[in-house]
């Protein structure tokens, strides 16, 4: 392929993504815009349902009567209004006028409107809207809330609604007859103005933006690219921490040895090290401390290999794996012997080790053809002891 036609074929794919980009920027930025507005009006819902249920749990609450707060002529109730002095009269307010007035608050504080309204109110002010009213027969069809965007007055607004269950507390002020056929008693709606549109024109111009940026870099940087790309690929091969390869390089070098195993008929031997009493190292230690010690162990069976072929990796926290291909049991056996005594050397303190309070490892390994024999080193403390088989 040409200069002129790769440049021209990654091109078109850059202004494709480009505009994916943009297409899946655009209806994630609506969806986000639509999950935030319901979970505000979904708050606001359950904290108007806690203060109606405070309110019920006391029977309707008492509240001075006064130009703004006048006796509810439909709450039918023994006791409604209370005469304490010439100066002061006591008005029971039930959850509905409650909400009402909290209502009005929120609606000149933020622009939030409250209503609590069922299918059969006893106060006219509660009748629900042709909305509300549609939400609450699907609240009776199994519908657990709702929640939407609207238009009223050519201004957008937020509508969510959510039931309200009856109970016996309800019995006071409703008839029962009228609840006997649903435990659907109402709903709670929150209407609120959702002033914020989803930004078309930003995203519209950052991604023209972005694919003339991208234009360039494709001309110019194409090979720098390509350079950092190896860099990364060498990052995700070695163990940031110890500085030798991680486990996904051993899974894919084992493959390839293990094959060359069973073609050439050679030895292949795989040694697992174990570092004794690791979790207890740390805890009495430190991290940091862990850190080092893994990092001084890394380096030391790294240095003990000697040939090209031979392999090391760190498997997990604190364990090691090594291959030793084209070598046999006995050599196995010697080189995790020498690896062992090396690493005791080392003297790393380690006072959870009994009865030489240094770290140690324990060392197992497999090779062989499919019948495959185990090898398993322990520490040991004996000045001149060997390990055994």
């Amino acid at each position: 392929m040409s200069v002129k036609r790769f440049f021209l074929f990654t091109l078109l794919t850059w202004i494709l993504l480009v505009s994916a980009s943009f297409a899946w920027n655009y209806s994630v930025a609506s969806k986000e815009q639509e999950r935030l507005a319901f979970e505000s009006a979904k708050t606001f819902f359950e904290y108007i349902n806690i203060t109606r249920i405070w309110n019920t749990q006391h029977t309707g609450v008492y509240v001075p009567v006064t130009h703004s707060t006048h006796p509810n002529p439909y709450l039918n109730v023994p006791n409604r209004d209370i005469k304490v002095n010439e100066s002061l009269t006591l008005t029971q307010i039930n959850p509905a006028y409650m909400i009402k007035q909290i209502s009005d608050i929120a609606m000149q504080k933020s622009g939030v409107q409250f209503h609590f309204t069922s299918l059969n109110p006893i106060n006219p002010a509660n009748k629900p809207s042709p909305l509300e009213t549609k939400t609450l027969k699907e609240f009776q069809n199994g519908l657990k809330e709702k929640g939407q965007f609207i238009t009223q007055n050519g201004q957008p607004y937020y509508f969510y609604m959510a039931p309200i269950h009856a109970d016996e507390s309800c019995f006071g002020c409703h008839p029962k007859q009228d609840l006997l056929h649903s435990n659907i008693g109402g709903g709670i709606s929150i209407t609120s103005s959702y002033m914020t549109r989803t930004p078309f024109l930003t995203l519209f111009i950052g991604h023209i933006i972005i694919g003339f940026i991208g234009v360039i870099v494709i001309m110019l940087t194409s090979r720098k690219l390509r350079e950092a790309y190896k860099i990364i690929q060498q990052q995700a091969t070695i163990d940031a921490l110890t500085g030798i390869p991680n486990r996904r390089v051993f899974s894919e070098r084992i493959v390839t040895e293990f094959k060359h195993h069973l073609r050439d008929k050679h030895p292949l031997s795989v040694i697992m090290c174990d570092i004794d009493k690791f979790k207890e190292f740390n805890d009495t230690y430190g991290h940091l401390a862990g850190d080092e010690c893994l990092k001084q162990i890394a380096q030391l069976i790294q240095s003990t290999l000697k040939r090209p072929v031979d392999f090391c990796a760190r498997y997990g926290g604190e364990e090691f794996i090594i291959l030793l291909p084209e070598t046999n049991q006995q050599g196995a056996h010697h080189f995790a012997e020498h690896l062992r005594q090396k690493i005791e050397k080392l003297n790393i303190p380690n006072k959870n080790v009994t009865p030489l309070p240094i770290v140690t490892i324990s060392l197992g390994g497999r090779y062989g053809q499919l019948s495959i024999s185990c090898l398993l080193l322990r520490k040991t403390h004996s000045p001149g002891r060997q390990s055994t088989l």
